[in-house]
């Protein structure tokens, strides 16, 4: 199996939240000829706005493959909000816990299924001041190394322009763009059938999160950061 059927809870996803998305946002979806036509693989996306999930599974779904997010398991507890995640096959995560394992269990189940396990490696809001990616987490570098799969780099800019970080009201107008840029797989040729050590683990997610950030730097016609921000120097620092 390699490919998703789209069934009924993603096309009445799509059926709510496409239409006000197409409204409020133009687009400006680059690079999808390097989204795998076949076979399991894995994306890494920057993470900028509260926002951004809805808008990237808007372009992740007209790739025609279909994502499968590993996602904060709050999100499954409301109702309808919790069916539609749990019939579209979304993952939970409980952090700090014995689940999350399970949950990284399940995206190596999907991987080498032949489906889309769709990743922010940062695992939350960046936190840099001016919206750069920041150090990942290793989750993404873990089920990358266990199932050999591709991983995707992606970038995407424009929803923090309408829903800024911990912004409490959006900025509708003027009409916004979002942008995707889509690269070709990491090489992570170096660390296939290494042990997955910490250092490891560590060097896989910064290579996959540098480029990544190549791609937003190429994106906003800007020069990135020299080092990604790290929340836990700068903790350190604070103290």
């Amino acid at each position: 199996m390699t490919r998703r059927r789209i069934g009924f809870w993603y096309r009445l996803a799509a059926a709510i939240a496409k239409p006000p998305l197409i409204v409020l946002f133009k687009r400006d979806w680059r690079g999808m000829e390097n989204i795998p036509a076949e076979g399991g693989f894995l994306t890494a996306v920057n993470h900028n706005s509260y926002l951004d999930p809805l808008l990237y599974a808007h372009f992740q779904y007209n790739t025609g493959r279909l994502p499968r997010f590993l996602a904060k398991a709050s999100l499954f507890t409301p109702f309808f909000v919790g069916r539609i995640m749990r019939g579209t096959g979304q993952i939970p995560v409980v952090r700090a816990s014995t689940d999350a394992a399970a949950a990284y269990r399940a995206a190596v189940e999907a991987v080498n299924k032949g489906e889309c396990v769709a990743f922010y490696p940062e695992g939350t809001l960046t936190r840099d001041p001016e919206l750069w990616p920041m150090v990942g987490k290793t989750g993404i570098a873990r089920v990358a190394l266990l199932t050999g799969a591709p991983v995707i780099p992606i970038a995407q800019w424009g929803a923090n322009e309408f829903l800024p970080p911990y912004a409490k009201r959006p900025s509708v107008l003027p009409r916004k763009t979002h942008r995707v840029l889509v690269g070709p797989p990491v090489d992570l040729s170096r660390w296939q059938g290494q042990e997955p050590t910490v250092e490891v683990l560590r060097a896989v997610t910064e290579a996959i999160m540098v480029d990544v950030t190549r791609l937003l730097s190429e994106m906003r016609g800007e020069p990135a950061p020299a080092e990604l921000y790290d929340p836990r120097r700068q903790k350190k620092g604070a103290a």
